[in-house]
């Protein structure tokens, strides 16, 4: 009998102790974290990568050969309009000026007889004296001698200038960027004419030639925003706008993007030419936008919120079509009491932290972006002790006085 109640008995204490633990459990509370609707800027962007260049450059040539025989600029020369750059030695084209000139002088005294003879086998011709053909022929030999002559004058303008051609002149005023002859090189300019030196206008003011991927290139426009960095100034952000999107694509490793260009100014002088810049370009911006956390999109109450609360889903009436043809429908939940309401509103761009809200939401309202579940009060850990199990009493030990 004994047995019995001692094994009731160790039940009921069983069970009371799973009560007491029940009841003393934390409690699961859910909360929300929301986010209030409020006005900022947002904007959407596009990447490249590009190459600073000067906006204007002019390369110096060489349009005649020779050995190269004074330099008088160097890197980074500041230089005016007119201002004698380099000297190509000039005595060969000065020896082909003296020939030119001395065929010049045959041409004239050639001429001169020529007139002459046939003046005076006109005469004789006039007079039956002479064959017809004695005539056509003093008469050609007239025409060829004027030609000859035109021909040695012009070969003498061409001579003299080219010896102008061998003193080298800047053509604008600016900054040399490169030198690429040193005194005593020679120098052909047969074909084409070699680069002796490349000048800046104006390195105040700067351009980016942007690589735009073709995905992107629709959305890229004339006078948008731009903002890059470059890595010599990793921590400032320079500013432009975009000039021009150029058409000719341009193709490496299957990948298609188009220069854009893009005008910086650079009163500073920090930026130097072929330093390169990650760029963003701002396809759509707005500095007054009703925003609100992109998350807040995307949050739906699951099952464990219905048990606490009432959820009032929106009312799926026919909805009226939007004014503005960009605008896309989306819904968010606010909470208000213990009730969760659905709100449908219209949204426009998004950055992927916020979105811009165009209709449905005003300032200031609450909506919620995630769910965070807490408890009330944590249950009585093992070491706490339930009110059913004996309390023992502490034990004082005495020292015996000797």
């Amino acid at each position: 009998m004994k047995k019995w109640i001692i094994i009731s008995a160790t039940a009921v204490f069983i069970i009371a102790i799973a009560i007491y633990a029940f009841s003393h459990k934390k409690a699961a509370v859910i909360t929300f974290e929301t986010a209030r609707s409020h006005y900022g800027s947002i904007s959407k962007s596009v990447t490249a990568t590009g190459t600073i260049q000067p906006i204007d450059t002019v390369s110096v040539g060489a349009q005649v050969s020779g050995v190269v025989r004074n330099i008088y600029a160097d890197y980074n020369s500041i230089v005016k309009k007119g201002q004698l750059l380099a000297k190509i030695d000039p005595s060969i084209i000065l020896e082909q000026a003296q020939a030119a000139q001395a065929n010049v002088a045959n041409a004239q005294s050639n001429l001169s007889f020529q007139q002459s003879n046939f003046a005076m086998q006109e005469k004789l011709y006039r007079l039956d004296v002479i064959s017809k053909s004695d005539y056509e022929l003093a008469q050609n030999q007239y025409n060829v001698a004027k030609a000859s002559l035109q021909n040695a004058t012009a070969q003498l303008r061409i001579t003299k200038k080219n010896l102008s051609y061998t003193d080298i002149y800047s053509p604008i005023d600016g900054m040399v960027l490169n030198r690429n002859v040193s005194e005593g090189q020679t120098i052909a300019s047969s074909f084409n004419a070699p680069t002796l030196f490349v000048i800046a206008k104006d390195l105040t003011k700067m351009q980016v030639r942007a690589a735009v991927d073709e995905a992107d290139i629709g959305e890229v426009r004339s006078g948008q925003n731009v903002s890059f960095t470059v890595d010599a100034f990793p921590d400032e952000i320079f500013k432009g706008s975009v000039q021009q999107i150029l058409l000719h694509a341009k193709v490496s490793a299957n990948v298609v993007t188009y220069t854009t260009l893009i005008n910086v100014d650079n009163s500073l002088l920090k930026l130097k030419p072929g330093m390169t810049a990650s760029i963003n370009i701002y396809t759509q911006e707005d500095d007054s936008a009703l925003l609100i956390p992109s998350k807040a999109l995307v949050f739906k109450p699951d099952s464990t919120v219905v048990k606490q609360f009432v959820i009032v889903p929106f009312k799926n009436e026919k909805a009226k079509q939007p004014g503005n043809p960009e605008m896309q429908s989306a819904r968010v939940w606010i909470k208000s009491g213990d009730t969760l309401f659905e709100k449908r509103i219209g949204i426009d761009m998004t950055d992927d932290i916020n979105v811009k809200v165009i209709s449905g939401l005003t300032e200031g309202r609450q909506v919620i972006t995630n769910t965070k579940k807490a408890n009330e009060e944590s249950a009585k850990t093992s070491t706490q002790t339930s009110p059913f199990m004996p309390k023992m009493g502490s034990r004082k030990t005495s020292k015996s006085n000797k």
